[in-house]
């Protein structure tokens, strides 16, 4: 795997439980384009290790989550982490 990946990757685990970051915080901390961290969430093979639900768009959308159960999944996944979602969104309190 690409070393910038892995290290993608690895960022996930230090996002703390109740916060999510934003792709293109994301991008900027790896000096790569947002795209690249998308794809690089979209080809995670391990979700359960590295939790790419937490990432979101710079609006604070949601966004598009390629794993279990797609984007209801990742809306599960985000409450039972206590992020309030309202209309499709998360409050900016809850990004990093």
């Amino acid at each position: 795997m690409n070393d910038i990946k892995q290290q993608i990757l690895e960022a996930l685990q230090q996002i703390p439980k109740g916060k999510v970051m934003t792709y293109k915080t994301m991008a900027d901390k790896f000096k790569v384009h947002p795209r690249k961290v998308a794809m690089t969430m979209k080809h995670n093979e391990h979700p359960d290790v590295y939790p790419c639900y937490k990432v979101i768009s710079h609006s604070g959308k949601i966004g598009w989550y390629s794993g279990k159960n797609g984007i209801h999944g990742k809306v599960e996944m985000l409450k039972a982490d206590g992020i309030e979602i309202v209309d499709g969104k998360i409050d900016t309190r809850f990004i990093i």
